[in-house]
């Protein structure tokens, strides 16, 4: 070998290794930068997923409160033309104002809306038959439903939660149905530079922030699906063709590489996550161009180590070897598709080419066929068959002969019965006119005695016919079979799935019994347990003597930690059942934290602490009761577990939230009980005030109330040195006119109430003696009635009084109806405070409309004098 022949294979070496290293690492790179692409979008579309189902979280439990409601339930079991329809329409128009949502209908056993929130739009439901709906035909058949799609009247597209409305007796009645959009979800996705998609069980894209992708399904539908969406009018006929793209790689965590052709979008890393409780698939594309950058920037550091000569030698010769695979490549094609043609061809003409050897005079050709063969010419005469014809046909001997009419053997078969029903001439005229036009034929045929033979016709080229007969008895009653066993397993798994149902629903009855038992059962003690501490306020002036005062501050402390005990028993078993409705809403903070201070300054001096707020004007979105309820327990354990020191309120910023903090420098939790002293009945054994037992249920509602609220609730401590327990809330932009209406509502709390005429309405007479009684103490004027009748009559013969106290229920009527009838005796308005059993929280915004201000009973001396001063102050 010359040295220019070395030379020149030294050259090609390097060529060969450079191009290996280029490519390997381009390609490496690139394929890691997609399954990190494919890793990050799984965990984009966890965090997507929890916003999504906290969202409808948010309204999953109205529809099931709804259906409690009794007006609705009697709306349902009387007669139509019965049902005041307007005060229905009303009714569920106010709900919708409290709640946000889109809409609220009522919809009768036969499927047909009886009231609507939206009654008074042109696109109003009422009136209109939902009973091919999914979600109605699932609450009607499993008590719930929920289903997506466009508004029939509205034509807005959204998901309904329906709830079946049942009678004492468990029978349904009817169904609520909520109505929500998910336009709020659609606009987070809009700014991602990601497709975001939702898709439904049917794999139909119905939202996402690509308006090419809606109502596209994701796959071809089969006709069962297209049938379900078209019955359901689920998406109003918007309907798009099916996407189209390639997989072109499986990555990690189940993503896949694929290339986008309609709509068009190029590569993309496609990641799905599935949403069981809604049948839904959350859907991410994003697009190659991050590992596409990443294969050119691995390609560039390769090549920058060598020489642009051996680079631009090394492209061209790569260009070259490319156009030559391509060439053999598409060559090997044509060759494979010109073998498989004529091996299709040969096989198609193989019974044709064996029948024209027979008719010659060569039957060998038909003998080694599986199935029966028969053969006629142009003038319709038998001319050759094989053995296995002769079996199948059964003919009697000397029937079967060459050049007899096939029109004799056709009569003999009709004699037989092996034609089928009918006129027996006509069968066989059918069968000869087939002969005659020379067109291929294909059917089975059923005999008398149970075989089943397959018979197919061609023509041949020169006249004539070549038929072949194949027994695939064994195939059908295999086939018999099979159909068989499904329909079996079909059943089985429908008595399954109809038992869990019924076990299901069984389980949902008997916890509702549980919470309505639990909410009656306080009720009834909250009422002695009222009275009891409005006597015990009461008898606070006479008392002198130190030890009767020191025996009647046990004596409250006992009825608090009661009060306290019953009202968490409630809020637990509210919480399992789904009872507290979040009314979330923009407030300012500094209030809130301003009445905990208060409230808990004094028991923190009482226990010789120090309690001190770090005031804040941000604001906060959430809902400020259950908010408070947090805080509260935070400051009640605080308190509880510092035996000396003090204790600290306060927050601090954490990126768009806020991070609400409650410092204590008491006994500290180990690291091994961090996690249960959030768990029910369980409670910190420190030693500290051990005869001051709670029940363990304070931060088992806390943690059940943050994630209702959607709030990350957090627990720093030292054991020893004290702990601090935060909840972490989104942050909203002050503002100060409703700042200054906030301090406004909160000022002058310390009002005197002497010679102020108060009217006490309450149907518990000790309830109503022992408010009376604490009124008196203050230097009030007090008139008292038992029920609604007395206290219109004491309104049209009494003077008007400064102040209304007056019990949520009384009797039949409530506290909103008996409103009107009273201000309309006086003449004007008074101030009003309805005091309202803990069940009642819901009620709070419907109070506050009709210009009521709502109080939880038991109510304290101290809170409620504190508010009565308010009212009268701002009232004038």
């Amino acid at each position: 070998m010359t040295r220019r022949s070395r030379r020149l294979l030294a050259v090609l070496a390097l060529a060969l290794a450079i191009a290996a290293s280029v490519l390997a690492a381009a390609h490496v790179a690139r394929l890691h930068a997609l399954e990190r692409d494919s890793v990050e979008a799984t965990s984009a579309l966890r965090l997507r997923a929890l916003a999504l189902q906290r969202f409808v979280d948010r309204y999953r439990v109205l529809p099931t409160v709804l259906a409690l409601d009794p007006a609705l339930r009697q709306a349902l079991t009387v007669p139509r033309d019965q049902v005041d329809v307007p005060a229905l329409n009303r009714r569920l128009e106010q709900a919708n104002g409290l709640t946000h949502v889109s809409t609220l209908t009522l919809i009768d056993r036969h499927g047909v809306a009886l009231a609507a929130s939206n009654w008074r739009e042109p696109s109003s439901n009422v009136g209109l038959d939902y009973n091919f709906r999914p979600y109605f035909q699932l609450a009607m058949a499993d008590g719930h439903g929920s289903f997506y799609g466009i508004g029939v009247s509205t034509h807005v597209a959204g998901y309904f939660i329906a709830e079946a409305v049942t009678d004492d007796a468990g029978r349904r009645l009817g169904a609520v149905v909520v109505k929500i959009t998910l336009d709020t979800i659609a606009e987070e996705w809009a700014d991602s530079a990601d497709t975001v998609l939702l898709s439904d069980r049917y794999g139909v894209a119905f939202l996402g922030n690509r308006p090419a992708w809606r109502y596209r399904p994701l796959h071809p539908l089969d006709a069962g699906a297209a049938r379900a969406l078209a019955d359901a009018r689920q998406y109003g006929g918007q309907l798009r063709p099916a996407a189209r793209y390639a997989v072109l790689r499986q990555l990690v965590a189940n993503g896949r590489l694929v290339r986008l052709d309609d709509p068009p979008g190029g590569d993309a890393v496609w990641q799905s996550l599935p949403l069981p409780s809604q049948g839904w698939t959350l859907h991410l594309l994003h697009g190659d161009r991050d590992a596409t950058l990443a294969g050119y920037r691995a390609w560039l550091v390769v090549l920058g180590g060598w020489l642009p000569a051996i680079l631009l030698g090394l492209f061209l010769q790569q260009r070259l070897r490319v156009a030559r695979m391509r060439r053999r490549s598409r060559e090997e094609l044509e060759r494979l598709v010109a073998h498989y043609a004529g091996a299709l061809r040969s096989a198609q003409d193989s019974l044709v080419q064996a029948a024209l050897l027979a008719a010659a005079g060569q039957p060998e050709g038909l003998e080694r066929l599986p199935q029966g063969v028969s053969v006629v010419d142009k003038a319709l005469r038998i001319v050759a068959w094989n053995r296995r014809y002769a079996e199948l046909m059964q003919f009697p001997p000397g029937l079967l002969e060459r050049g007899r009419p096939v029109e004799e053997l056709f009569r003999h078969n009709a004699r037989r019965g092996l034609l089928g029903p009918g006129d027996e001439d006509e069968a066989i005229q059918r069968r000869l006119d087939y002969l005659r036009e020379g067109g291929p034929h294909l059917y089975e045929r059923e005999r008398p005695d149970g075989t089943v033979l397959e018979i197919r016709g061609h023509p041949l080229p020169d006249g004539g016919f070549v038929t072949s007969y194949a027994d695939i008895t064994a195939y059908k009653d295999a086939a018999r079979e099979l159909r068989t066993l499904t329909a079996t397993l079909e059943n089985r798994i429908d008595a399954a799935t109809r038992e869990q149902r019924l076990a299901t629903a069984e389980a949902r009855r008997a916890n509702r019994d549980k919470t309505r038992y639990v909410a009656a059962a306080v009720h009834d003690l909250l009422q002695p347990l009222n009275a009891a501490r409005l006597f015990a306020g009461a008898l606070r002036g006479p008392l002198r003597d130190g030890a009767d005062r020191a025996l009647l501050v046990r004596v409250e402390h006992a009825l608090q930690a009661l009060d306290s005990q019953l009202t968490s028993m409630l809020d637990l078993a509210r919480l399992d059942a789904g009872g507290f409705q979040a009314s979330v809403a923009d407030v300012p903070l500094s209030p809130i934290l301003a009445e905990l201070s208060r409230q808990f300054g004094i028991v923190a001096q009482a226990k010789g602490l120090r309690l001190d707020l770090v005031d804040t004007r941000a604001w906060v979105r959430t809902d400020p009761v259950l908010l408070r309820r947090v805080l509260q327990n935070f400051l009640s354990n605080a308190v509880h577990y510092t035996p000396h020191g003090r204790v600290l309120l306060g927050c601090r910023r954490d990126g768009d939230h806020l991070r609400i903090e409650v410092w204590d420098s008491g006994v500290g939790i180990p690291d091994d009980q961090r996690e249960r002293v959030f768990q029910e009945f369980r409670r910190l054994d420190s030693g500290v005030d051990a005869d001051e037992r709670s029940a363990g249920l304070g931060l088992s509602i806390v943690r059940r109330i943050a994630q209702r609220l959607g709030h990350a609730v957090s627990l720093r401590s030292r054991h020893g040195h004290g702990s601090v327990f935060a909840i972490r809330v989104p942050r909203v932009a002050s503002a100060t006119d409703r700042g200054a209406a906030a301090t406004a509502r909160t000022a002058d709390a310390d009002s005197p109430l002497a010679g102020r005429r108060i009217l006490c309405i309450d149907g518990d007479t000790r309830s109503r003696t022992a408010m009376a009684t604490l009124l008196q103490r203050w230097g009030c004027q007090v008139d008292t009635a038992g029920d609604a009748v007395e206290a219109v009559t004491l309104a049209g013969s009494a003077p008007p009084p400064d102040l209304v106290l007056l019990d949520y229920r009384l009797g039949e009527t409530v506290a909103p109806a008996l409103w009107p009838a009273l201000h309309r005796r006086w003449g004007h308005e008074p101030p009003a405070i309805v005091l309202i059993d803990p069940a009642d929280e819901p009620l709070r915004a419907t109070l506050d409309a009709a210009g009521l201000r709502p109080m939880t009973k038991p109510a304290s001396p101290s809170r409620l004098r504190a508010l009565m001063s308010r009212l009268l102050a701002h009232h004038g």
